[in-house]
């Protein structure tokens, strides 16, 4: 029998919410931690205008999103990963 897709209810076939909000909440809280970490040099850099130490501030806001976004995309492979895993050790029993 082959595994059911993810967030789907096997029983019902609709969608399962509760699974889908389980797995996509720890996501955006990721997602709005580093977004408010990559504020602060943004804002810091707004309020000295156009400075050398601004530009500066830029470069280390876009740093942190761009590392940020590289621990989502790894976390998400990840949950992924270990979502896979589990489908396959349901089907071995």
């Amino acid at each position: 029998m082959p595994p059911s897709p993810p967030f789907i209810d096997s029983a019902t076939g609709e969608l399962d919410t509760d699974r889908l909000l389980y797995e996509a909440i720890p996501i955006a809280k990721l997602i709005a931690a580093i977004g408010a970490i990559a504020v602060v040099p943004f804002g810091i850099a707004f309020l000295f205008g156009f400075s050398i130490f601004a530009g500066l501030l830029v470069l280390v806001g876009q740093f942190v999103v761009a590392v940020g976004t590289g621990l989502v995309l790894l976390y998400v492979a990840l949950r992924a990963l270990q979502l896979a895993n589990a489908d396959d050790e349901q089907i071995g029993e």
